[in-house]
């Protein structure tokens, strides 16, 4: 694959789960769930990451999903194994890329109320508009990081359903 090609996958799963969480194109997903989406995994367990873990109190729902995605396709499939060296060095660039490239807006930690409480109400423009450019942000992190260990992803079509 060459890079030009490598880029155009990072930039369509960035954009899937870009227009996925903002909802203006389609029916708005949840964080976590507009990157289970992107990368074409079930999305119903990532519903509980919504809002920092539905309460807002727990860490980016986003944040969380990025590395969840990385354990779907770096961790072993055997419950009972360690931590594959693969899924540890992932997780390792992938927390180095969110800390250096990902935009808090002033917050001191990754909470979602502190990332929000900027905003004097959770749905307004403002809002959306600075958590779905964290969604896009880890989207493209995560593409990234899946690439680079070697795994074949692929940018599929919003599903009109």
């Amino acid at each position: 694959m060459t890079d030009e090609e490598r880029n155009q996958i990072v930039w369509s799963i960035r954009e899937k789960a870009r227009i996925l969480y903002e909802g203006r194109e389609v029916a708005h997903r949840s964080c976590g769930i507009a990157l289970a989406e992107a990368f074409n995994l079930p999305t119903r367990p990532y519903q509980a990451l919504r809002r920092g873990g539905i309460s807002g109190d727990g860490f980016c729902g986003a944040v969380v999903a990025g590395q969840l995605v990385l354990g779907e396709y770096l961790g072993y499939p055997d419950p009972t194994a360690p931590v594959s060296l693969q899924l540890r060095e992932a997780i390792a660039l992938y927390a180095r890329e969110i800390a250096r490239r990902l935009e808090r807006g002033g917050s001191p930690t990754l909470v979602c109320n502190d990332l929000v409480k900027r905003f004097p109400m959770f749905h307004s423009d403002e809002r959306v508009d600075f958590c779905t450019a964290i969604v896009a942000v880890v989207a493209e992190v995560v593409a990234q990081v899946l690439i680079h260990y070697g795994v074949q992803i692929e940018a599929t079509p919003i599903s009109s359903a």
